[in-house]
Parts: structure tokens; sequence; C-alpha cells
């Protein structure tokens, strides 16, 4: 029995250790957060300033999204902290996409659209994902769990649409994805600095 509580403390340690000095060099960064997510948003006005976008700019476009999240996630998948291997598994996942986007912007469109639904679903999935793992240091952690619904439900909705529909719902979902890619690291650069104040 007293085997047991020895073993417990010995074993938590080191993991609490590495929470705490991760929370500890975490909030020095909140500053890339902000600016990450200031970008963000820039690059969604941009997006939704297009009337009627090339194929071509599209791919182009949702290729730089796709790298953009990539990125992000790798770098913050370099933190130490639990889970961190799904930070990177999707980081992973959007860099190969960006890559696909720009050898080939014209076929990236075609298969974007004919996959959109698809492409919704994942991306509403990943929301809830990092929702729950941001849960601890992000008290707004709740806004990216709604995204991450009202991204799912855009899915079920954008599978039934035909393709020119596709084309330009491909087109606003560009901007909205960077739009709420935005907002989010702007909330979430702003609690990470709060969690240093209280820290």
């Amino acid at each position: 029995m007293s085997s047991e509580h020895a073993a417990t403390p010995q074993f938590e340690v080191p993991l609490i250790g590495s929470l705490r000095e991760s929370a500890r060099r975490l909030p020095g960064y909140w500053w890339v957060v902000l600016a990450a997510g200031i970008a963000w948003v820039a690059a969604a006005l941009v997006i939704l300033q297009f009337d009627q976008a090339s194929v071509t700019t599209v791919g182009i476009l949702v290729g730089m999204l796709f790298l953009g999240a990539g990125v992000e996630n790798i770098a913050l998948a370099r933190l130490d902290v639990p889970v961190r291997w799904a930070w990177a598994l999707f980081g992973a996942l959007f860099l190969v996409s960006a890559v696909v986007s720009f050898v080939n912007p014209t076929d990236t469109f075609a298969g974007l659209a004919d996959m959109l639904g698809f492409l919704f679903l994942i991306v509403g999935v990943w929301w809830m994902v990092r929702a729950f793992l941001e849960r601890a240091i992000n008290p707004l952690w709740w806004t990216g769990l709604i995204s991450g619904i009202l991204m799912t439900t855009l899915a079920f909705w954008t599978s039934g649409q035909f393709f020119i529909q596709k084309a330009y719902v491909l087109l606003v979902f560009a901007g909205i994805w960077a739009l709420m890619q935005g907002i989010a690291g702007i909330v979430r650069a702003f609690g990470i600095r709060a969690l240093g104040d209280q820290l």
C-alpha cells in the first residue's frame, strides 16, 4: 500500500513540472498569436473583396489558408504540453494540402468544390477538438466549440449543393475561415496574456 503511494508522486511530478514550465513560457509569446490573428483577419478582408475570382486565384488563396493554418499548428505543437501530437498531425495535414493547392490550383479548385462538404467537416471537427484542448488555458474556449459546430452543420448543407454553387461557397468559405481563425487567434492571444498575469 505504501509502495503505491510512493510510486504515484514519482510518476506525476515530471508531468506537472513540465506543464508548469510550459505555462511559464507560453505567455511570453502571446503577441505572436495576436499578430497571427490580425494577419488572418486582414487575409479575410482581402479574400471577401473578390466578386468573381478566377479558378486559379481561388486555388492559390485556399493554398495560402492551408499554409497559414499548417504553420500555426506546427508552431503550437512545439510547446511542451500534453496531446501536442494532435497539433502536429493537423499541422502536417494542412501543409500537405497547401503543397497540393500550389502545385495545381485549377485542379485544386475543382477537387475542393467537389469535396467541399468533407473539408468543412474536417475543419469543424478540428475546431471542436482544439476548443477542448484549450479549455484549461482559454476561458473563451466555447467560442471555438460553437464555430466548430457551425462549420460541421455547414458541411452537411454544402454536400447537397451543385458544383457552380459550391464554387461561390468555396470563395466565401475561404474568407469566413480566415476571419474565424483571426478572431479566435486574437481571443486566444489575450487569454494567454491574462494567464501570464495570473502566473
